[in-house]
């Protein structure tokens, strides 16, 4: 049961891109120049001798500076984004303009996968972002298996864009706050057309999956880094949200260069070449990818435990158009293994009940401190023609939920024996 707007018309996302200006393409690239001064940053090109479109280039994705970075990489040749409705948030025009594909996070989508043809076709690039957000805790996030298809169905070479520095400049737990970090992004022919024509999809996946491998805080120590700045760890807590001493769960908070545990007071220091250490006993994740990752574990434990479950009252704004956020209230949010996401609410004197099940949803757009509504932590439960905001009454559970997501899908895909579909492809945005 969708929600009640009153006949008013949602934006249309199955448009084919234009075919960018090219005197767009130059603006784009002067533009970007311009947002670029001031910061230190090298761009190295591999094995791209004498490519030109038409090609797939798939980038990593930590802060929107990454697109400034791209741009310098691709001109002087025309490229169409893939990007996400809420980047069309009040400039539709100038989005279609510049030739970008509109999609939802995380949805099924065939005229994606039409339009990405299209532009093809036309020997132009076509510019996405398999991740679908930033990145949480500035390693490679989760990418679906139907990338490899959407390549081998084109036969076109693959360029994967690798930024490092980005994440550590502007993290997405507190991209506020900017650090003095030297920006270094390499270009890389991976595939040949050759390549994706000889190989299947899976190798194509396996091939992609392993060029987009980062882990920005490895590639901070091993480069001798150092991030001074004296609020460097205020926001950690949103991705190291569970307590590794006492294990209470959305109970961690920071301050200045440490991240703490209000529940039992023990307290690790973020220290200037990224490494974490305990003020006080045992340091239990020196790195913090590893502790990230150990929250993943547990939370994989609690849902092959049967013990996973999520409800909680939110407040939601949902973007059926491009112009303006929809007020719906309030509303119950729930999550588990055989339901996966349910939203049941009130608007417009009628009910709504929208509901993602497990494999309708391969991972979770969530945002921290989401600049476009309020600044507080929400997630985004998208359809094929809306998405909803949901801002949870309770602290620090998105990325709880987005690890939940992750794992759900995959073990109900793993119960169907079959890899995903290239018709079945997720949405891979910025």
């Amino acid at each position: 049961m969708d929600v009640n707007y009153k006949n008013k018309k949602r934006y249309k996302t199955a448009k084919y891109p234009i075919r960018q200006p090219v005197y767009l393409m130059w603006l784009i690239w002067f533009l970007s120049k311009i947002l670029l001064i001031g910061k230190k940053y090298k761009l190295e090109k591999i094995n791209m001798e004498g490519l030109k479109p038409p090609y797939i280039l798939l980038s990593n994705h930590h802060y929107f500076i990454d697109f400034e970075i791209c741009a310098q990489g691709t001109y002087p040749h025309r490229v169409n984004n893939v990007v996400s409705i809420d980047g069309y948030y009040r400039r539709p025009w100038l989005m279609e303009w510049i030739g970008a594909i509109c999609t939802r996070k995380f949805t099924t989508d065939m005229h994606l996968i039409r339009s990405i043809g299209k532009v093809l076709k036309r020997g132009d690039i076509l510019c996405m972002y398999p991740e679908a957000r930033y990145t949480p805790c500035g390693t490679t996030a989760f990418m679906p298996d139907s990338l490899g298809m959407l390549i081998k169905m084109n036969k076109v070479p693959v360029v994967c864009v690798v930024h490092h520095g980005n994440h550590l400049h502007s993290p997405f737990w507190n991209f506020r706050k900017k650090r003095k970090v030297p920006l270094y992004t390499t270009m890389t022919q991976v595939l040949t057309a050759n390549d994706v024509k000889s190989m299947s999809a899976e190798e194509i996946n396996e091939a992609v999956t392993r060029a987009l491998q980062y882990d920005e805080y490895k590639y901070q120590k091993d480069n001798g880094i150092l991030i001074t700045e004296p609020f460097r760890a205020e926001g950690l807590h949103k991705v190291l949200y569970q307590c590794p001493h006492c294990m209470a769960e959305s109970k961690m908070a920071s301050k200045g260069t440490e991240i703490f545990c209000t529940e039992c007071n023990k307290r690790w220091n973020l220290n200037e070449d990224g490494t974490l250490s305990a003020i006080d006993g045992e340091t239990e994740f020196s790195h913090v990818p590893d502790w990230f990752e150990w929250e993943r574990e547990q939370v994989r434990l609690q849902i092959e435990n049967g013990e996973y479950y999520f409800s909680d009252e939110v407040d939601v704004y949902s973007m059926p158009r491009c112009w303006r956020f929809e007020k719906l209230g309030n509303a119950k949010l729930s999550h588990d293994p055989e339901n996966g996401f349910v939203l049941t609410g009130h608007y417009n004197g009628e009910d709504y009940h929208i509901q993602r099940a497990p494999l309708q949803t391969n991972s979770l757009h969530i945002e921290y401190d989401y600049c476009y509504i309020k600044p507080f932590d929400c997630v985004d439960i998208s359809t094929e023609n809306d998405s909803f905001y949901c801002y949870p009454t309770k602290e620090n559970v998105v990325t709880k939920l987005a690890f939940a997501t992750e794992i759900i899908y995959q073990r109900e895909l793993a119960k169907t024996k079959r890899p995903a579909r290239a018709g079945r492809l997720q949405k891979t945005e910025a």
